[in-house]
């Protein structure tokens, strides 16, 4: 590698949104840099489950055939007091009615290899340690108020090659944020969480399973912890196809409550509670269970400046409703991609600006409806009023997996689809 080469982009992170967005700048013809601390293929904690907004930008990418090892699965069992409910994907103009499991391990891989195919440089163990600051191009950046904030302009970044010890320079004329939830590029840049924003916690294992190849994946709303008490989130068991599940557990923190919530000893209980047939025990563990935290709603800010956007975890795109990422990722990641082109081709920061405007436009409205729906079930009596009535209709439970999995058709007036409307509706109307 050329380290005294200025290249026109470098992008800080090889999972979802970083690979997504390198590929996508390279498939157009640009000179781009993805830098991976880690080697290919690498754990990651996750669910693992690809909902069909992931599977739609995976075939996109070419990735349709990749996915034809992986575990497919047809929709979801939602269980809750005793009842289950069965509910299969529903149907999407734009998206396919399938989804996949397969573990980050392998994915992330698949899609870094996408990348480099289509002619990104992909620097694995190399760790992006700092940015270039580039004070002499430091300014307000036009088309964005001038109270507002915006990150400091980046010439690149400072790596350590972790092979060889060494540190370098990558410098870029474009410099994309991608390094996750923790984001320490991010930080340095002058990113922050808004702590008025619901922050996810979850943990989860693999676990040897008999039910390792069911055709859907499992939710429990009901979770409780040590002391018996149903808390705000949900237990899962996501069958991997090879003789594994991945199980785990998600909470939702909002206006301090739940912050101080323990993931192991909800862990601990989800899998005392779970169904036996699933046979998670301490016996079928494969591994010490792992976690972390979501930053969701697109709670980190700001995410543009003169010559750098922040894209998927390291932008606070998860989904409150769900707490799924990856599909987050890849949709900003791409979104990115052909924002800093734009850039490139000589409409420069106009375009990182546009960058904001389009997050805006399709996830703002979005993510403050699935804020405002956390702070209502983070108060355990409503929650309980809420998935009990829920879970005794069917249809009620079908909308709100389609509105939850952000797959409200554009094209028709269904159940979801109306209720969604009145929520917007008077989202519109009320002050942020």
């Amino acid at each position: 590698m050329d380290h005294t080469r200025v290249h026109d982009v470098v992008v800080v992170g090889g999972g979802p949104s970083g690979s997504a967005c390198a590929y996508w700048l390279a498939e157009a013809g640009w000179d781009v840099v993805l830098v991976e601390k880690k080697h290919f293929p690498r754990e990651k904690t996750c669910g693992d489950g690809l909902t069909p907004r992931s599977v739609r930008q995976l075939n996109d990418m070419g990735l349709g055939g990749a996915l034809a090892g992986a575990h497919r699965y047809d929709g979801l069992r939602a269980c809750a007091y005793g009842l289950s409910l069965e509910l299969p994907w529903p149907e999407h103009p734009s998206f396919p009615s399938v989804g996949y499991v397969i573990t980050r391990h392998d994915l992330d891989q698949i899609v870094a290899e996408r990348a480099a195919k289509a002619g990104a440089t992909v620097w694995e163990g190399a760790e992006a340690i700092g940015p270039i600051l580039d004070p002499a191009t430091a300014g307000p950046v036009g088309g964005v108020g001038a109270k507002a904030e915006v990150l400091p302009s980046c010439a690149g970044a400072r790596v350590l090659d972790r092979d060889a010890g060494r540190n370098h320079e990558v410098r870029a004329r474009y410099t994309v944020v991608a390094d996750g939830a923790n984001s320490r590029f991010g930080r340095a840049l002058g990113t922050s969480r808004d702590r008025d924003y619901p922050m996810g916690m979850a943990l989860r294992g693999y676990f040897r399973s008999p039910r390792h190849d069911e055709p859907l994946i499992e939710s429990h709303l009901d979770i409780r912890n040590a002391a018996g008490d149903v808390v705000p989130g949900y237990g899962w068991v996501f069958p991997l196809g090879d003789g594994r599940v991945n199980a785990g557990v998600g909470i939702l923190s909002v206006e301090g409550r739940w912050k101080g919530a323990n993931t192991t000893q909800l862990m601990d209980a989800f899998i005392h509670w779970a169904p036996p047939s699933w046979e998670l025990s301490p016996s079928t563990l494969c591994g010490p269970p792992t976690g972390g935290k979501l930053p969701m709603g697109l709670s980190v800010r700001p995410r543009i400046g003169p010559n750098v956007l922040a894209i998927g975890d390291a932008a606070g795109s998860i989904n409150p409703f769900n707490g799924e990422g990856i599909a987050y990722g890849y949709e900003t990641g791409r979104l990115a991609a052909a924002c800093v082109a734009r850039a490139l081709s000589g409409e420069g920061v106009h375009a990182l600006v546009d960058y904001e405007s389009q997050l805006q436009a399709a996830y703002g409205l979005y993510f403050r409806i699935a804020r405002e729906f956390v702070r209502l079930i983070s108060r355990p009596d409503l929650m309980r009023i809420c998935v009990r009535s829920g879970m005794h209709s069917r249809s009620v439970m079908a909308w709100l997996l389609r509105l939850m999995a952000n797959l409200v058709r554009p094209d028709e007036l269904g159940p979801a689809e109306a209720a969604y409307r009145v929520l917007t509706a008077i989202g519109r109307m009320t002050p942020g």
